[in-house]
């Protein structure tokens, strides 16, 4: 019996360590805006916006008077919209915005094509926050 547990006891400990973090996982499930999470080379962090109040925002972070970024594209969608510009040192930046619910959205920034820059894109997602 003891044995069993023990298996147990270790394949769950061995799931969570797979899956990734418990840090993670308790902060994902209790879904409030506030934290960033760096995954994958993006900042991504949900926000109780619609997706047309996170495009706005992040159109408006993205003027030349406050972070200095150059807006090239947008291509808004129902579910996603992808904002794609430069910074003033050449950088490609990318903002992709889901749509979760009707008033809940998703931002992933990534900053630099092979290695993305955190720093610039915590500034660009705080900016984009900052203005909702």
């Amino acid at each position: 019996m003891f044995k069993k547990l023990a298996a147990l006891l270790f394949l769950i400990v061995l799931l969570v360590n797979v899956c990734g973090c418990v840090a993670l996982i308790a902060g994902g499930a209790a879904g409030g805006a506030g934290t960033a999470v760096w995954l994958s080379g993006k900042l991504t962090q949900y926000i109780n916006a619609s997706l047309e109040q996170a495009i706005q925002a992040a159109k408006d972070s993205l003027s030349p008077s406050s972070l200095r970024i150059v807006m090239k594209e947008t291509a808004p969608g129902q579910a996603v919209a992808q904002i794609r510009s430069r910074d003033v040192g050449g950088e490609k930046v990318y903002i992709d915005i889901h749509k979760i619910t009707e008033t809940r959205s998703r931002i992933e920034v990534r900053v630099g094509t092979i290695i993305s820059n955190k720093a610039a894109a915590d500034r660009i997602l705080k900016g984009i926050t900052g203005r909702l």
